[in-house]
């Protein structure tokens, strides 16, 4: 088969590093990739928001199917673009419709579907720039503290947790009125906020049947103990350790097959992954949000602990057999420990030379904004390498990716020390 994987980050270069283990994929495109993607694929400079330099490729090249990493894409609609191409609709396209990626392309949208299946979730209100005022009364009724959301997309970063009340309704004008994360936060919503400790379960799903993939953690925070701005994502740690059996089970019955359900239910096309995001309250799990795509840097440990071939359970989700697989798990621990440039996410600077990659050993490194210059792999964004490792225990994983970190340097490098602080 000849694949097509669209992004650029440390999720598609883990993505493509599973796709080529299996015999089934014979050619692996990337557009645009990194410098990562480049050693073990070929990347291909296309915009994967440019659906008709998509069409161009995928035809050129005889493309059999399109595998999409982030969720711009599949908000603007590529799965209908390709579903409704005369040329292209025999090239399966693995992710939701238009109308299922507004799981994670609207937060109202995301709720009302939570509310109308019955699945738990925190209360809620949405606003708009003319209802600003009956926002700032609604935030009155909750208790501190308290969760203002972007309903848009904003890169990881649209929502804000505020212990004040007067600061949470200026926040609040300045993401309605003033635009604080632009078009993103045209409306706003504002939801009770939730006491526990937050996990991902991620699915896959042929938009009927579904195999519920290995547990995650991330750490959004860029400061150790969990403090200071939020990240795309500081590190990762799977399984969960906390998630055993009995809360496994509650969030398959009351969130997994609920969730699937209601797509069923409500008419929505759907054949890809479903990113959970949950808070775990005093045992009983409740939806923070959907994601409707791998998360990052979640996928460095998730595919990692995947033992099936990757492109067959895909082959399986376009033809909606995905009853008939077998999922097949590996039992140890993956952590992962994300190095990002100075200053992000706030200002920070590239094209830092990296040294050291070729000395890691008994880990894998994930290049996620990284790219090739003048023959040499240099800093190419906010978060830089992903350095994942295997351990019987998240323990011994976590302390090979720190062993290894050792080795490697661009200036400015930074990363979080505490990776599963809180697990421990």
């Amino acid at each position: 088969m000849t694949i097509l994987l669209l992004g650029s980050g440390g999720r598609e270069h883990a993505l493509a590093w599973k796709l080529l283990q299996s015999t089934k994929c014979t050619t692996l495109y990337v557009a645009p990739g990194n410098a990562g993607t480049a050693s073990i694929a070929t990347n291909v400079p296309i915009n994967p928001n440019n659906f008709e330099e998509v069409k161009t490729f995928a035809l050129e090249h005889q493309v059999t199917m399109v595998v999409v990493g982030p969720e711009d894409p599949l908000v603007l609609g590529i799965y209908d673009f390709f579903k409704n191409d005369d040329l292209l609709n025999h090239i399966p396209v693995i992710g939701p419709s238009k109308t299922g990626a507004q799981l994670e392309g609207s937060k109202e949208f995301a709720k009302e579907f939570l509310i109308r299946h019955q699945i738990p979730t925190a209360a809620y209100d949405s606003f708009t720039k003319e209802t600003v005022e009956k926002g700032y009364t609604f935030l009155e009724t909750l208790s501190p503290p308290y969760v203002l959301k972007a309903d848009g997309l904003a890169a990881g970063k649209g929502v804000l947790i505020i212990q004040d009340l007067q600061e949470a309704q200026n926040e609040l004008r300045n993401m309605l009125v003033h635009q604080k994360f632009g078009s993103a936060s045209s409306k706003v919503v504002i939801e009770e906020f939730l006491d526990g400790i937050e996990l991902s379960c991620f699915v896959l799903t042929d938009g009927k049947n579904y195999k519920i993939l290995p547990t995650a953690k991330d750490y959004k925070r860029i400061g150790e103990g969990d403090t200071g701005l939020n990240t795309g994502g500081m590190g990762a740690v799977s399984p969960v350790p906390f998630a055993d059996a009995i809360l496994l089970e509650k969030i398959e019955s009351r969130i997994v097959k609920p969730t699937i359900e209601g797509l069923q239910k409500d008419h929505i096309e759907y054949k890809g992954f479903v990113f959970i995001g949950l808070i775990n309250v005093k045992g009983e799990p409740m939806v923070i949000e959907y994601n409707v795509r791998m998360g990052d840097p979640e996928t460095e440990v998730v595919m990692p602990r995947i033992q099936s071939d990757l492109v067959e359970l895909f082959q399986a989700v376009a033809n909606q057999s995905l009853d008939t697989m077998n999922l097949e798990i590996d039992p140890r621990s993956a952590t992962t420990i994300m190095l990002v440039s100075g200053g992000y996410p706030e200002e920070y600077e590239k094209g830092f030379v990296i040294t050291g990659i070729t000395q890691v050993e008994d880990s894998i490194v994930f290049h996620a904004g990284t790219k090739i210059e003048k023959g040499k792999i240099v800093s190419n964004g906010g978060r830089v390498l992903a350095i994942t490792s295997y351990g019987d225990s998240f323990q011994e994983a976590i302390k090979k990716s720190y062993q290894n970190i050792d080795k490697l340097h661009f200036d400015k490098m930074y990363f979080r020390k505490d990776i599963g602080f809180d697990l421990f």
